[in-house]
Order: structure tokens, then sequence, then C-alpha cells
């Protein structure tokens, strides 16, 4: 896996609930990164087989196989952090192309990154994959929150990783188009991008050629991330698909499912 395309030049109020607070129970302003405390939100253990048959590896911060996650990392983060971003879409060309595990993995890598919490967002409405590849309970979710079934502190999971937070949606979401581009989804990505100045919210997007939700909803965001399939994606297909994201600051194109290259110092 390797990023093969540079980045280029291009240069609401907020909900009642909080996701960190002291011990007095008040809302803390900003989270102190050594000592996360998560009272309001669940927390969840993982389950390391689970998360190893889903291809999720860089929850283990000495894992050999999350170093291209690192690289990949390191990459994302000095070209947001030159321009003052905080929210990253991801998405693909087409369905299967890995999009939501390289997603969780880089969401993981940042959190293991000393200086940022890392959120990430299923808002892949018409196929959610983020709760069950992390085999997370989903009781209540974004579809109770964007329902006004439950308030954001409910429906947040920290899953036993330190500065890593999960809003998932447990099922798919009727007229996605339509509830991607509500005023109810510009608050919520608008209140994630503004609570901590520390955080980097990931949202896991759907595929940009299967429906009109990512040209709908992308001008909502800071960057983007397109993971294109090794021998999957068409040349025409990732043309499009370039084509759709002109508008947007596109940060990179990810190889996934590439064959892994040896490499040594010398």
């Amino acid at each position: 896996m390797e990023i093969i395309k540079p980045a280029s030049d291009k240069g609401e109020p907020q909900a009642s609930s909080s996701l960190v607070t002291t011990s007095s129970g008040q809302p803390a302003p900003a989270p102190t990164l050594n000592a996360l405390s998560y009272v309001q939100t669940k927390v969840v253990p993982l389950r390391a087989d689970h998360l190893e048959r889903h291809r999720i590896v860089a929850y283990n911060k000495n894992s050999a196989m999350g170093g291209a996650f690192d690289l990949l990392r390191t990459q994302v983060l000095k070209a947001m952090e030159e321009n003052g971003w905080r929210t990253l879409a991801i998405t693909s060309p087409t369905p299967d192309s890995g999009k939501t595990v390289l997603a969780i993995n880089l969401a993981m890598s940042i959190a293991h990154h000393t200086t940022k919490t890392a959120l990430l967002v299923d808002f892949d409405l018409r196929r959610p994959r983020v709760g069950a590849c992390l085999g997370l309970p989903m009781e209540k979710s974004l579809n109770e929150l964007l329902a006004d079934e439950a308030e954001l502190q409910e429906v947040l999971v920290n899953p036993t990783l330190p500065r890593f937070v999960v809003l998932p949606t447990r099922e798919p979401i009727p007229l996605s188009t339509e509830v991607l581009s509500s005023p109810a989804v510009s608050h919520l990505i608008t209140d994630l991008r503004d609570r901590y100045n520390s955080r980097i919210v990931i949202f896991d997007l759907p595929p940009v050629l299967s429906s009109d939700d990512v040209i709908t909803v992308l001008p909502k965001f800071d960057c983007v991330l397109l993971v294109v399939a090794n021998g999957m994606n068409s040349k025409k297909e990732i043309e499009e698909s370039l084509h759709h994201l002109g508008s947007a600051n596109l940060i990179g194109t990810v190889l996934n499912k590439a064959e892994p290259q040896n490499r040594s110092y010398y």
C-alpha cells in the first residue's frame, strides 16, 4: 500500500453533549492526551482474533504490519497540519476496494500519535461496515442520533484504545443522499470537527461512483483521500472518480491490495 498521487495545492452551534469530562463532571475545554477519561463514552474491549480476521492490524502499535499505515498517517497528518485541516473523508471508485479497512487502520495509527486524537465516523449510509469490522455492539448508533432518539455521547464508542473514538452506523439509512445533505448532518460534522483542536475526524464515505452521496457531502469536509484497489479499478474508473473529486482538496490516492515490497535500510 502506498500513496501514488501527491497532494495538489488548493488552496453552527455546538451540541450540549461532551465526550471528555473532568472528575467533577464538568466539561473539559481540551483533553489531556496522556490522561483521557471516557466517562460518558461507552468503552468496549476489542478482540484481537476478530480484528485480525477483518485485516485490522494497526491496533497493535508494535506490529510490523502496521508500518504502512504509520507511513500513510505521517503523510496525511503533514498535509492536514500544513493547511489547518481536521476532517478527512475516505472514499474509493467502487465497492470492495478496502476503504473501510484502510480508514480503521489509519484512524488507529493516528490515535497512536502522541499529539492527536482520532474519531472515526461511518458515513457509508448505504453499506455501513465500521462497527462490524471492529466487532462493536451497536444498540445505539448514528441511526438513532439522526432520528433524534439518542444524544451524541450515547452513540460514541471507545474501543479501549487511548485517543480513539468511533461513531458507528448499525444499518443502512434510507434516502442517504437527502440525509447527508441535511442541516443536521452539517451541524454534526461541524460539531465533531470543532469540539477539540487536537482531534482528526475521519469519515468513511461510500464509493464515489456508486451513488451521488459523496458528491453531495464532500464540500462539508476539509480534504479527501481516494483508495484505489490494485487490479480491480480500471483507469476509466479512477479518472472518473478524480473528475468527481476535482473541486475537493485531494491529499492523495492510495494504492491498496498491492504486493508488499521488501525494503531495507541499505
